[in-house]
C-alpha cells in the first residue's frame, strides 16, 4: 500500500476522531459510538487509525451518529480522493470484470497517443480473444471474483477498435518473457504470438521486444501505461494505481524510455516473436 494513501487514510481517521469528539450533546467515547451504530468497538479504532478503509455508508452513518449530518459529503469527498488512485482489486471486481474493462475502455476512447510496458503477458490492446479469456480465467479465481469471463473478454476486444481509428498511436515495449509465459495452452499461445507478429508494420503500433539477454538500464518491473500525459495506471497484487500528477506522469515516462533502449523493432523483434513461437513445437 502506498505511503500517501496510507497517511491519506490516517487523516481522514483523525477527522471522524475529531467529530466523535465534537458530538454537540458531548463527546463520544469508542464504545458508545460503536453501540450507536452497531458495529463492534474494534472497527471504531481500525477506521480511526487508518487501519481499515470506510465505505461511504460506513461515513453517511458515522456523520449521523456523532452529530454532524453535514459533514457527510466532506467525508465522502476526502475518500473518493484517494480511492482515486489507489482502486482495490477486492472493490473492483465485486461486480466482475466487465465494469473495469468498461472503465479502462472509456480511458482509451479519449486518449491519442499511448506508451505501453507489460512484462509478463501481451498487453490486452493486443490480446486474442482466447489469450484474453485465460487471463481472466486465472484472475478470477486467484481474486475470487464474479465470473463473467465472456463479457469481460468482448469488452476488452472492442478497445482494439481503437487502433483502427485515425489520430491514435500505440508505443507498446514487451519483455520476451510475456512471449514464453504459458498462461494459457501453448496452442492459444501460438495463435497469440501470430496477432502479435501480425501488428508490425502497422501504422498506429510501435511494437518493440525486450530480449531476454538484452543489457537494461532499469530491472523490469510492473507494467504500467501511460495516457498521453495525463494518466499513468498501473497495477499491483492488490489494488490498481492511477495516478494523475505531473511529476509521477514524468517518471514513467522516463521509465519508459530507459526501456525503450534495450528494445528492437520491426524484422528484429519478428524474429524474436518466431523464436518464441516456435519454441512451442507442432500445434
Amino acid at each position: 500500500m502506498s505511503t500517501d494513501f496510507q497517511q491519506a487514510r490516517e487523516a481522514l481517521g483523525q477527522r471522524l476522531r475529531e467529530l466523535r469528539l465534537s458530538h454537540p450533546r458531548g463527546r463520544l467515547t469508542g464504545p458508545q459510538l460503536a453501540a450507536r451504530l452497531g458495529w463492534p468497538h474494534s472497527k471504531i479504532y481500525k477506521l480511526e487509525n487508518g487501519k481499515q478503509t470506510a465505505s461511504v455508508e460506513d461515513l453517511r452513518a458515522w456523520a449521523e451518529a456523532t452529530g454532524h449530518p453535514g459533514a457527510a459529503d466532506e467525508l465522502h469527498s476526502r475518500l473518493r480522493g484517494f480511492e482515486s488512485r489507489i482502486r482495490s482489486w477486492r472493490r473492483q471486481l465485486a461486480a466482475g470484470h466487465r465494469p473495469v474493462q468498461d472503465t479502462w475502455n472509456a480511458e482509451v476512447a479519449r486518449t491519442a497517443v499511448l506508451h505501453v510496458w507489460e512484462e509478463s503477458v501481451v498487453p490486452g490492446m493486443l490480446q486474442t480473444a482466447d489469450y484474453a479469456r485465460h487471463i481472466f480465467l486465472r484472475y478470477a479465481q486467484f481474486q475470487g471474483s464474479t465470473p463473467d469471463t465472456d463479457e469481460a473478454v468482448r469488452t476488452r476486444t472492442r478497445r482494439q477498435e481503437w487502433l483502427y481509428e485515425p489520430g491514435h498511436t500505440l508505443h507498446v515495449l514487451v519483455w520476451e518473457a510475456a512471449l514464453r509465459a504459458l498462461v494459457c495452452p501453448p496452442a492459444v499461445l501460438g495463435a497469440q504470438l501470430d496477432r502479435l507478429a501480425g501488428v508490425i508494420g502497422m501504422d498506429t503500433v510501435e511494437l518493440g521486444v525486450i530480449p531476454l539477454g538484452a543489457s537494461l538500464k532499469l530491472p523490469p518491473a510492473n507494467g504500467f501505461w501511460v495516457f498521453d500525459d495525463r494518466l499513468v495506471i498501473t497495477e499491483d497484487w492488490h489494488a490498481e494505481l492511477w495516478l494523475d500528477d505531473a511529476d509521477s506522469i514524468a517518471t514513467y515516462l522516463k521509465v519508459w524510455e530507459a526501456l525503450r533502449d534495450s528494445a528492437l523493432y520491426a524484422t528484429e523483434a519478428h524474429r524474436i516473436i518466431a523464436h518464441a513461437r516456435h519454441a512451442l513445437g507442432p500445434l
